[in-house]
């Protein structure tokens, strides 16, 4: 399965798509990167002229490419348009900001996948290189 493939059949679209690309993957983990576009409406009132991107975004792209892409992965064939994804857990330390216009980097390691669920260990990190925020996301595929 192709990373097109893979973000072709993710249950998001613009705005709220957070995958620009997947750069690596296989069954123990995925790397992907997104660019936060100036544009998004979460800026304009967060915070009053000073913008940065909320945490639960940063928590939505963390569980977009770490735990959706990676579950869509290791589904292979079985994820289609009735297959459904629901976040059932997280615990997030977010350590620095992220402005308009940064392009950040996920990473994922799997700590388990059985009966749907799926566990990750997830990290970002911004382009000097330097981890934005990291945790533990779990959800459920089906």
């Amino acid at each position: 399965m192709t990373s097109e493939e893979i973000i072709s059949k993710l249950p998001y679209s613009k705005p709220f798509l957070f995958v620009d690309e997947i750069i690596q993957i296989n069954e123990n983990g995925v790397e992907g990167s997104y660019t936060y576009c100036e544009n998004h409406d979460f800026y304009k009132g967060h915070f009053k002229d000073n913008p940065i991107t909320p945490g639960v975004i940063l928590t939505e792209t963390m569980a977009q490419i770490g735990v959706v892409c990676l579950g869509v992965f290791l589904l292979n064939n079985s994820f289609n348009k009735n297959s459904s994804i629901a976040l059932t857990s997280n615990e997030i330390d977010f350590l620095k900001p992220v402005f308009p216009n940064e392009k950040v980097s996920v990473f994922s390691e799997k700590i388990y996948f059985r009966f749907g669920k799926l566990k990750c260990k997830v990290y970002m990190k911004n382009q000097k290189g330097e981890t934005v925020c990291s945790g533990i996301i779990a959800g459920m595929i089906r």
